[in-house]
């Protein structure tokens, strides 16, 4: 019987790490199923008739009856937008959107200015708490009389309650085989059975970190929105007519296309006085020689003059 023991004892544990996989799979499946839960839940459990909302839906009254959160109150929505703005004074009107924005609580994310000329260019990335994202936009659109023009505006909302009550619930999972693997080292006698256990806590608490990310992540961007917006200055067309007329800059490429014709002629210059030239008096010394030699020998010879004939009786 003492050797069976470790037999015994080998199975056993195999057996509860089985257990543990199992629980573990399980709860992956069947969390998956919650992905397709629409904007709510209902987490008093009145029943399905009164718990669910529809698909998508994001807005709507408590159902009666029911002891559960409103639909409302249960959503995940991340909301992003981007903003483009035509302004008197950019720095200004940074600093009001800023003042603006953390007096509704939320922040500044990211920045970047340049200079195009004259004129300043800048954007923003704001964070704004979710349930103050109106208040923001009718913010950012006025900036205390800074806005000349709102030249685009477009925002987008993606509801993510599925994955956050997916996320949640492999979690709890998770954990929950972490327990038990807990429990299983605390009673495993042999270094194999240990160590098997231990490698099964690695990867279990590594998908739980992982999962942690992901979860933080949604949260975050659910609790509070983005939105970027780019700054700019408004010019009248006067103005940028009367800018883009410069007497000096004409007068500098005109002199700049007079040297460009100059050097063109005098380089035309050198190339007939020191390439063409010396061949045109080589193709004109030869073709004389040769004319000469033709008359020399009688091939070529002068018409001469014939008088024309008297006229009859003189």
């Amino acid at each position: 019987m003492r050797a069976i023991r470790p037999d015994r004892a080998t199975r056993t544990l195999a057996l509860l790490l089985l257990l543990v996989m199992a629980l573990a799979a399980c709860g992956s499946a069947a969390t998956g199923q919650l992905s397709n839960v629409g904007s709510a839940v209902d987490r008093g459990g009145s029943g399905a008739g009164t718990g669910a909302a529809a698909p998508g839906a994001t807005t709507g009254p408590k159902q009666p009856g029911g002891d559960g959160v409103g639909a409302v109150d249960d959503a995940k929505i991340v909301r992003t937008g981007t903003m483009e703005l035509q302004v008197e004074d950019v720095p200004a009107a940074i600093r009001i959107a800023r003042d603006a924005i953390r007096g509704l609580g939320g922040y500044v994310g990211a920045s970047s200015t340049r200079n195009d000329g004259d004129q300043p260019y800048a954007t923003v990335t704001y964070r704004i708490p979710a349930d103050r994202w109106e208040e923001a936009l009718d913010a950012l659109r006025g900036l205390n009389g800074q806005t000349r023009k709102v030249v685009g505006e477009e925002t987008q909302a993606v509801e993510v309650t599925g994955q956050v009550i997916d996320l949640e619930a492999r979690i709890r999972n998770l954990r929950s085989s972490e327990t038990a693997l807990q429990g299983i080292a605390a009673g495993a006698t042999r270094v194999a059975d240990v160590l098997e256990v231990q490698n099964q806590l690695t990867a279990v608490r590594g998908q739980i970190e992982q999962l942690d990310a992901q979860l933080n992540d949604l949260q975050d961007r659910a609790g509070f929105a983005t939105m970027t917006v780019t700054y700019s200055v408004s010019i009248l067309a006067v103005e940028v007519a009367a800018q883009s007329w410069d007497p000096a800059a004409i007068v500098d490429e005109a002199t700049g296309s007079l040297i460009s014709v100059l050097q063109a002629l005098a380089g035309a210059g050198i190339w007939l006085a020191i390439v063409w030239l010396p061949v045109i008096v080589v193709l004109s010394v030869v073709a004389g020689a040769f004319v000469w030699l033709l008359r020399r020998f009688g091939v070529l010879r002068r018409d001469r003059a014939v008088a024309p004939p008297l006229p009859a009786g003189e």
